[in-house]
């Protein structure tokens, strides 16, 4: 590349880069706005656990080629620029803009040596300047999308000066520079297809340029030849070879290209451009008007906007349309350059014919003649075209100031063109500063287009302006009333509002707006697929009223029929039949949308929950596993398979446990709950102070965390620090004033440490004002009593409470003890149960030590509906434990624990019972 610059001075190329900054240097501030989001944000292609191998199976927004969706623009080379910007900043837009502003005057300089081609150094630095400031291309330069044009255009003109070099002394063919071309020529169309259109400019440039041939020279040439009276000049049969390798080799490049998209067409709808589905004669003489249109935006591009569909430009459905006219005088006059550069010898004409080259060519992709494109009107599709539009006006520059009468004045309305056009370039930079600045100037210039309507909602949206963006979405359905999009869009800010009804209102307009299936007609190639959403969202909104989940049920199963790869419907599917207590077919459901996309992480991990519903662990955990080697960061999976193995009771599952629990917490820092179980897992592995340690930063961040403070407490009770189990009790029951457990606790601590004995009674007694049946309340109340020497209130309490738990055998012997001691000592007043020895202390050590309270965690299954706006939900995971449940499996080593635990309280109560015998 260099060396193809050897001829641009270096004040010529210091000239071009500083009037390019000096113009976009405020595209540094910009973000990432329109397309950027799909490109940028939402394409998974970009991040570094991406296999390379993607960027080549994959379309430009990262979708892949094979799936129907797909806008088949198969860009793998940008999407690797983008992929190098992320290694090196990850989603910062300075360094994004940054390249492409880099981009940018490496096109400038190489377009200044084209230009000196055809025209002298003073017109070439007018052309570049022009080129270089031109506002049409702030769509190119500022949108970090347009980076496929630059790329492309910078491989374009590489690929073009290698091939003027093609043509060696006595008009010999060196190969070479055709090689290298051919290569370029690949490289540009995969940085953007239209990347292949240089190979006519080569053509073009061969025949007309290079052999110097005129169109009448042609005819005359063929005319002879025809009529026997000559042969093919030797000249003209190698130009004919090199024009043969070179039209074989762009044969070879479709055919590739035709291969990659699968011989199928993107789908595109009469919103994107209106005119494509059309009747003639509106078709052709809409398409035909969008000519005179792009030329007039390069000619005054004072009303620039970043959105030309929908009904931007209404159809041209008659003849007598007046807008016929602007079509004739394009054509007349495109028609007399053609005539001219193609008709006369000369310097003058080869330029003109290879601005028009430069113009056209180009465009043809873009122009909707040949096949449909997803838009009416893309200011970037014009910045090659651009190109041709700078040489033809740098060269009628230099026809003017050459005569002395007009000198003055041509220079003077170059430094206003120049200067204008900069100043334009500069203020239409900070349209695109954010999406809401990009589209509020879009409608300033364009009312009819309800998608820009649309655009601002979405942006107010995505500030929680959601009363705001209600009201552009409303005006979206005015100016265009069957566009299911806006509807969809009013339905779902509705439901963010909390307005039900007005939401399902809107969805089922939305939804009576979709074509009527037709018996034998593919139903996704008639639609805009994400339209078909309109079935998930209002499936969503409704099944939030369980007397309405068989109605959702069968929304979902809608849009699966009208769409059997409908991924996202099987997903939304799957989370309503496990809501609907149905495992086994949301497992089908998952394992359904798991054909479609294996490497979707959410997937695994949402038939992980399913088969922790079907209670195989075993099989959840391998979906976990599967969930986490797609995407090691998924923060569910890392949370929720840890739990799974802290709750098998497998020892030897803890050191992994623990080490995806730090995982979380180094990616969820502010949730307590990732602390909290790593404070459970030391708790199982008795590492006490460590334990402490994790309890109490899950309680600094959630001061309120109902399991956190029990279990903290209980820790300290079984680790002889119940004076430091107080306080932490009184934190939990002055947020839980009915916490079971924590009032047993207080009142064994109270008793047995403290010794006060009316503060522990007001515990049991507010235990039974809960639950009158509780039977440890009710037992340590009865223990109250007897330590208050009233043994016939003892008694009278003890067989209340054996009538419920009759087959607790403590209870009973208790109850005999007291009896005994009613019949041995009469109403004597002096007996009294050692504090040491209490019935609660038995409980504490017979009863407590199950009683670690596993927190209800949630457990998500995410899916995407409605422009990324709509998420289902969150499922939380486990019921497996509740807050007041004990834990329900034990490993063996604790279950040996609890034996101890359990022969220890009988030691003690055996002891209890000789005292009082004794006495």
């Amino acid at each position: 590349l260099l060396e193809k610059m050897a001829d641009v001075s270096l004040k010529e190329a210091v000239l071009i880069v500083g009037v390019v900054a000096a113009c976009y240097w405020n595209s540094l501030f910009c973000g990432f706005v329109f397309d950027d989001v799909s490109a940028i944000l939402d394409n998974k292609d970009l991040h570094p656990s991406t296999p390379l191998k993607n960027l080549f199976q994959n379309d430009f927004w990262g979708t892949p080629m094979s799936e129907e969706r797909s806008h088949k623009s198969y860009r793998p080379l940008t999407v690797l620029t983008f992929r190098l910007n992320y290694l090196f900043s990850e989603l910062n837009a300075v360094s994004y803009h940054f390249l492409n502003l880099v981009f940018h005057m490496v096109v400038c300089i190489v377009f200044l040596k084209v230009c000196k081609l055809f025209l002298d150094n003073r017109s070439s630095v007018v052309a570049s300047l022009l080129f270089a400031v031109h506002p049409i291309h702030t769509e190119a330069v500022t949108g970090v999308v347009g980076r496929a044009e630059l790329l492309s255009s910078i491989f374009f003109l590489a690929a073009f000066l290698s091939y003027t070099k093609s043509k060696g002394p006595d008009n010999t063919i060196v190969w070479t520079p055709i090689a290298v071309t051919v290569f370029l020529v690949a490289v540009a169309t995969l940085c953007k297809e239209q990347g292949i259109t240089v190979v006519g400019i080569c053509c073009a440039y061969e025949v007309f340029i290079a052999q110097g041939y005129t169109l009448p020279t042609l005819l005359d040439t063929a005319v002879q030849i025809l009529r026997g009276k000559g042969s093919i000049p030797f000249s003209m049969l190698q130009t004919l070879l090199k024009l043969i390798v070179l039209m074989f080799s762009t044969l070879l490049l479709v055919v590739v290209r035709v291969q990659v998209i699968q011989s199928q067409l993107p789908v595109f709808t009469r919103f994107d451009n209106p005119a494509a589905v059309s009747p003639s004669p509106a078709r052709q003489l809409t398409f035909n008007y969008l000519l005179p249109v792009n030329a007039w935006l390069l000619l005054n591009p004072s009303e620039l906007c970043c959105d030309w569909t929908m009904g931007t430009i209404p159809l041209v459905e008659s003849l007598l349309d007046v807008r016929n006219v602007a079509t004739l005088t394009f054509f007349c006059f495109l028609g007399a350059l053609i005539i001219f550069s193609l008709r006369y010898p000369g310097d003058s004409s080869k330029t003109v014919l290879m601005a028009l080259c430069l113009i056209v060519l180009p465009f043809i992709p873009a122009s909707n003649l040949f096949f449909p494109v997803g838009f009416v009107v893309a200011e970037r599709v014009l910045y090659v075209p651009s190109m041709g539009f700078c040489i033809l006006v740098a060269h009628g520059w230099k026809k003017l100031s050459n005569k002395s009468v007009l000198r003055k004045i041509s220079w003077v309305c170059l430094a206003a063109v120049l200067f204008t056009h900069a100043l334009k370039t500069l203020h239409r930079n900070w349209d695109w500063e954010s999406e809401y600045t990009l589209f509020m100037s879009a409608l300033k210039v364009n009312k009819n287009n309800a998608k820009l309507w649309n655009n601002v909602g979405h942006a107010l949206e995505n500030e929680k302006n959601f009363e705001r963006a209600l009201q552009f979405f409303i005006q979206a359905t005015q100016v265009q009333p069957d566009d299911i999009g806006a509807h969809m869009n009013v339905g779902r800010t509705y439901k963010n509002l909390n307005k039900t009804k007005e939401a399902e209102e809107s969805y089922m307009i939305a939804k009576s707006l979709m074509p009527q299936i037709i018996p034998g007609k593919k139903y996704a190639a008639r639609v805009a697929p994400n339209h078909l959403n309109v079935y998930i969202n209002l499936a969503n909104l409704i099944r939030a009223n369980e007397s309405r989940l068989e109605e959702a049920d069968q929304l979902y199963r809608q849009a699966i029929s009208m769409r059997p790869d409908f991924k996202q419907a099987y997903i939304s599917r799957g989370e309503l039949l496990l809501k609907m207590n149905k495992p086994l077919k949301a497992k089908e459901a998952y394992l359904r949308a798991l054909e479609l996309d294996r490497t979707n992480a959410d997937l695994w991990y949402n038939l992980a929950i399913v088969y922790i519903e079907l209670k195989d662990p075993t099989e959840a955990l391998k979906n976990f596993n599967q969930a986490l080697e797609l995407n090691p960061t998924h923060k569910l999976a890392l949370f929720n398979s840890a739990l799974l193995m802290q709750e098998s009771g497998d020892a030897r599952l803890r050191p992994e446990a623990k080490q995806r629990l730090l995982h979380y917490v180094k990616e969820e820092p502010q949730d307590a709950n990732g602390y909290f179980n790593l404070g459970m897992l030391a708790m199982d592995d008795k590492k006490d102070m460590e334990a402490e340690a994790w309890m109490k930063k899950a309680i600094r961040l959630q001061p309120n965390f109902r399991s956190a403070l029990f279990n903290l407490a209980l820790l300290y009770s079984q680790t002889a620090k119940e004076l430091m189990a107080l306080p932490v009790l009184e934190d939990l029951l002055r947020y839980y004033p009915d916490h079971t457990k924590g009032l047993i606790l207080k009142g064994d601590i109270l008793m047995n440490q403290k010794k006060d004995i009316i503060g522990a009674k007001k515990c049991f007694e507010k235990i039974l004002d809960l639950d009158p049946n509780n039977v440890q309340g009710k037992h340590n109340l009865c223990v109250v009593y007897f330590e208050e020497r009233d043994l016939i209130k003892a008694e009278k309490c003890l067989v209340e409470t054996l009538a419920l738990a009759p087959h607790e055998e403590y209870i009973q012997r208790h109850l005999n003890i007291v009896r005994s001691k009613i019949a041995s000592l009469g109403a004597m007043e002096q007996s009294s149960l050692p504090s040491k020895g209490t019935a609660a202390a038995e409980e504490k050590k017979n009863s407590f030590q199950n009683m670690k309270e596993v927190k209800n965690e949630k457990t998500t299954t995410q899916s995407t509906v409605d422009k990324n706006k709509e998420h289902s939900k969150n499922k939380k995971l486990t019921d497996k434990s509740s807050v007041d449940k004990e834990t329900p499996k034990k490993s063996t080593k604790e279950i040996k624990d609890i034996e101890k635990k359990r022969v220890a309280a009988l030691k003690r109560l055996e002891e209890i019972e000789r005292i009082l015998n004794g006495e």
